[in-house]
């Protein structure tokens, strides 16, 4: 295996500086695995295109550069299996980028850009997977199950991103209706029982009220019985002393006639 010493100074000088600008900042769906004690093969992981047979799919592939970089251009091999017209069996990327457009010019990040497009749009034209290239042309929903077979066996998972959005749901789904929310100093407790200013939801209120531990708010009906049944005694004494008094008018005038 060719090492960094098989390269020129301002090769190596000029790789390395490469290689840091696509750490710092990757291209779209695109990690560079970086050795830096050879260049002459550098390893990327391609994360499939949205929309595509290879989405949520990660593609390992490598580049091998020649002792005479930049001027040969460098041969591109999918590690990963792929189903791809443009991808042989062996792994071999066919791109005019890298055989017959090549220039000197071109950068790293170009060759893995371009090579991240074929996965978008396949040219079955030039294809070195000829099932798949004509599976392609003739029948593209049955291309698309082949590839994404293939991705779900041969490919990396892409991680999950962590769903925080529904830790802000279930915390926010206590506050979010004012009306059905109790809050606790208004309900009655124990003095033994320590109070939050927490708010609740009405419907675990109403199921903590069975708790025996919980006194019950007194509801209106019983509150206003008493004095419902005040008000009637009071009228009814109040009726009867006009009575008695009635009569005891009426036997003084009996007593003055006779």
């Amino acid at each position: 295996m060719a090492t960094n010493k098989n390269f020129l100074p301002n090769v190596i000088k000029q790789l390395s500086k490469e290689l840091k600008n696509l750490n710092d900042s990757p291209p779209e769906g695109i990690t560079v695995v970086v050795n830096d004690d050879d260049f002459s093969s550098i390893f990327a992981d391609i994360k499939g295109p949205a929309g595509t047979p290879y989405e949520n799919g990660i593609f390992r592939m490598k580049l091998l550069l020649s002792n005479d970089f930049p001027q040969s251009p460098p041969k591109g091999y999918f590690v990963t299996k792929i189903f791809h017209p443009n991808i042989a069996t062996n792994g071999e990327i066919c791109v005019n980028t890298l055989k017959k457009d090549w220039n000197p010019s071109l950068g790293l990040r170009h060759v893995f850009t371009v090579i991240r497009c074929l996965l978008i749009e396949p040219f079955p034209e030039s294809a070195l997977n000829e099932q798949a290239g004509k599976m392609l042309l003739e029948d593209y929903d049955e291309y698309a199950r082949h590839a994404r077979l293939y991705t779900g066996i041969h490919a990396l998972k892409a991680k999950p991103k962590p769903k925080t959005g529904a830790i802000c749901e279930s915390t926010s789904a206590l506050n979010v209706d004012q009306t059905n929310t109790v809050h606790v100093d208004k309900v009655p407790f124990p003095s033994s029982t320590p109070l939050t200013h927490a708010p609740i939801p009405s419907k675990i209120l109403g199921m903590a009220s069975q708790d025996q531990n919980v006194i019950p708010a007194p509801s209106a009906k019983v509150v206003e019985a008493p004095v419902a049944a005040q008000k009637k005694e009071a009228v009814a004494a109040a009726t009867m002393a006009k009575a008695d008094k009635k009569k005891i008018d009426a036997r003084k005038k009996s007593l003055k006639r006779l």
